[in-house]
């Protein structure tokens, strides 16, 4: 079997991805330069910067850090408003062939609904909802807050009409999973990607006795190889509670492709990448499509339904 008998692609909400691995909104990808090179590099997908109603600045840095093992960040949302956006991904699929995914973040219920409605008219393929990040100065994480996560749900899904997916926090207690996974079967969510950066991390200096980066007095979102298992254990319960329904989106320390190969047989439809695109640039992503083929090849596997959600129990 040769690498090209091997198909990794993938549909997410019935748009075609050439193959299974996307990059995460966030890094990268807040102006047309950075989107148009996504659109030029192996990522099977443009996902834009989340967005808000107006163009923000973002926290003051330094707001990003690399670690051994991953990154810290407290970014704040800096992003150019959703108008921006907008004319951004008619720009994109104008010019290049491949999907184009809306980040929606709005700082307050009426924001999402204005802006969930300005992009029904754009040709944005996909939206993901991400309601609530964790590196927002004064911002609840809204996925930890079901009745808040349930009235957001209900406001934008009356007014939406394009198909779309919610990007979710980490959860630890397996009673949250079931909470979440109710509110969320409640409305025509398509997916949900998990996970964000774990909130709330610390990473110190130990020679300048200081924190690394500045906003929160240097608390922010821990991501990378750091929370990859997390992120797995999220993928593999939402997997099985939503029993195909809802699809499922992995990121979350993925740097090769057996860390892609894990997210899938998890029961993931599709793999994101953050903190190693920053970290390697859009290299990463054919590296991780190759590996992703390679290993399975080696499994003797031709397409990614034959081990998707096949995560064997000892």
């Amino acid at each position: 079997m040769n690498k090209k008998s091997v198909d990794i692609s993938t549909k997410i909400t019935g748009v075609e991805l050439e193959t299974c691995i996307f990059n995460a909104s966030g890094p990268r990808d807040e102006t047309l330069t950075d989107l148009e090179n996504l659109a030029k590099s192996k990522s099977s997908a443009v996902m834009m910067k989340s967005c808000t109603l107006r163009a923000r600045r973002g926290n003051p840095p330094p707001r990003y850090a690399n670690l051994e093992f991953g990154s810290i960040n407290s970014m704040g949302l800096p992003n150019l408003g959703y108008r921006a956006y907008i004319k951004f991904a008619k720009i994109l699929k104008k010019i290049y062939s491949k999907p184009v995914v809306a980040s929606i973040s709005g700082m307050t219920l009426k924001d999402n609904v204005v802006i969930f409605k300005a992009f029904n008219d754009s040709p944005v393929d996909v939206i993901e909802f991400n309601p609530g990040s964790p590196n927002t100065i004064g911002k609840p994480i809204v996925g930890y807050d079901t009745q808040e996560m349930d009235r957001l749900l209900d406001s934008v899904s009356k007014v939406c009409k394009k198909p779309f997916g919610v990007k979710l926090p980490a959860y630890f207690d397996l009673v949250h999973f079931e909470q979440i996974a109710d509110v969320i079967k409640k409305y025509p969510v398509k997916f949900v990607t998990c996970i964000n950066s774990v909130g709330n991390g610390l990473a110190i200096d130990p020679y300048k006795e200081k924190p690394l980066i500045k906003p929160k007095g240097g608390l922010g979102g821990i991501s990378g190889k750091y929370i990859k298992f997390t992120a797995l254990a999220n993928v593999r319960k939402f997997y099985e509670l939503f029993n195909g329904k809802i699809q499922v989106i992995g990121v979350g320390g993925v740097y090769s492709g057996i860390d892609a190969f894990e997210f899938i047989l998890a029961g993931a439809s599709a793999v994101q990448i953050g903190t190693a695109f920053i970290q390697k640039g859009p290299k990463i992503f054919g590296k991780v499509q190759n590996e992703l083929k390679d290993f399975m090849k080696q499994k003797g596997y031709k397409k990614l339904s034959d081990f998707q959600g096949k995560l064997k129990t000892l």
